[in-house]
């Protein structure tokens, strides 16, 4: 089944290229997804972005061989200086065509990794997803997903926040305050901002509002097909903090910057098509539900957490994941209930659809979409059935089911071993990605923290 940006392939390389050749300006910003899911990129003269659209152009690999602090990996394999960190080639995908409002309205594309020889870069976080979707596309299905991001909002700029030495950053507002329409105002020209600019740029924003905590927003992404939502997501996140600095406000999306305030999750709202309707609806099922929907559902509660490094990434992941403060602990599913992980909502023909609540706002997008919609479509592959009960309240009937693991080392091992994980994803995927958060805990177990100071610094 060929999806709609597929069947526009042509269209948009013309309208880029179109695009590109009438812009006044003399210059086009590409981008990439790293392995972390940060943005990185370039300026190109647009004659070299034409050029690129043809034939793809030269990017360092080092974007998946170091870490989101630049320091290199000791462990991998299919990148790092024992391969002298080469150029590979990044192809342009003419789809991705935005201009910039808040840089002059300068043409903008993304691009993802292939190799030499024109296939998929195996580690290559977007092509990742488009492997999944490939395997969709095969059984009749379209993912469509929209995603949800909790961030705190501080003011602070990258020099206010070094000269502390990352601590005590300045809550944008005080207080708990969720759904206030008097804290939006007190930053009303950057709460406008993100709604006018970032739809200019082709993130439209379904809502927007204030979460519990000091400074901290929820924005609802509108849902589009799964590689639409995720491009959506990694430029949602990026220009949030451009558009930040220029009202002196730095964005975090990091999970759980305090322990005091709940973490910031990265729900992700899922749904199949068929090209013309919504496969998750049935009037005549339970609770509104397809068999299908049912299958898909039975796969993310069998495997999901064998993907788990994939929407946990980071060591400060876990540090949401805390009983009554909105993060699912346990992989449990309810009907329209926000304390289970996967979340039933059955509002009809068009809009039935399941929230998977567990990932964090830290998600590289591209990956997090990738693994739950495999573990979704690995239930439809084996034609798992629903068995489990919904729970009710907090976790009413999921007494029995094992809390998820608390650490990053943890689901990395279960990642590692996982056959399903491999199968969807690729053997060099997930060996790469297993090395690199083992990078991530190592670096975690050989700091020091702020904790351990104030606990044995003078007593012990």
């Amino acid at each position: 089944m060929a999806t709609a940006r597929s069947r526009a392939a042509p269209d948009a390389h013309a309208r880029a290229v179109a695009a590109i050749e009438k812009s006044l300006l003399h210059k086009v910003k590409v981008g990439v997804a790293d392995i972390d899911g940060v943005l990185r990129g370039k300026y190109l003269h647009k004659d070299k972005a034409l050029s690129a659209l043809e034939g793809g152009f030269g990017f360092c690999d080092v974007v998946f061989g170091w870490d989101m602090m630049d320091a290199c990996y000791d462990n991998t394999r299919l990148t790092g200086w024992q391969h002298g960190f080469p150029d590979a080639l990044v192809r342009l995908d003419p789809a991705t065509l935005r201009q910039v409002p808040w840089d002059g309205g300068i043409p903008f594309l993304l691009g993802e990794f292939v190799t030499a020889d024109g296939k998929p870069y195996p580690i290559c976080p977007r092509q990742v997803l488009k492997r999944v979707l490939k395997r969709a596309e095969k059984l009749g299905v379209v993912p469509m997903c929209g995603l949800e991001f909790e961030w705190f909002n501080f003011r602070e700029t990258p020099q206010s926040w070094a000269e502390k030495k990352g601590v005590e950053p300045t809550p944008l507002t005080p207080g708990m305050f969720g759904y206030s329409l008097l804290r939006a105002n007190a930053s009303r020209e950057y709460f406008n901002a993100l709604l006018d600019e970032l739809l200019a740029f082709g993130v439209p924003i379904e809502g927007l509002h204030t979460e519990t905590g000091p400074g901290v927003y929820e924005a609802a992404i509108q849902f589009a097909e799964a590689l639409e939502a995720a491009d959506r997501a990694l430029l949602f996140k990026a220009g949030a903090k451009e558009i930040g600095a220029r009202f002196g406000i730095m964005p975090s999306f990091m999970a759980k910057w305090s322990q005091q305030y709940p973490g910031c999750s990265g729900h992700l709202h899922q749904s199949l098509s068929d090209g013309k309707k919504n496969l998750f609806y049935d009037e005549r099922g339970r609770h509104g539900m397809s068999q299908l929907f049912e299958s898909y559902l039975a796969g993310q509660i069998a495997v999901a957490m064998e993907f788990a490094p994939m929407f946990w990434p980071t060591i400060n992941s876990y540090k949401r994941l805390v009983d009554g403060f909105w993060a699912p602990v346990k992989p449990t599913w309810g009907i329209d209930n926000r304390t289970a992980s996967f979340r039933v909502i059955p509002t009809g023909p068009k809009s039935t659809r399941l929230e998977t609540r567990c990932p964090g706002a830290d998600i590289n997008p591209y990956l997090a979409v990738a693994a739950l919609v495999a573990a979704g479509l690995h239930g439809l592959e084996k034609n798992l059935q629903l068995t489990a009960a919904p729970i009710t309240g907090t976790n009413v009937g999921g007494e029995h089911i094992p809390r998820a693991p608390r650490s990053l080392k943890e689901t990395t091992e279960i990642f590692r071993r996982s056959e399903v994980a491999r199968d969807w994803l690729g053997e060099d995927f997930v060996d790469h990605f297993a090395l690199t958060r083992e990078w991530e805990w190592r670096q975690w177990q050989d700091a020091v923290t702020d904790w351990e100071l104030k606990r044995y610094f003078e007593i012990v």
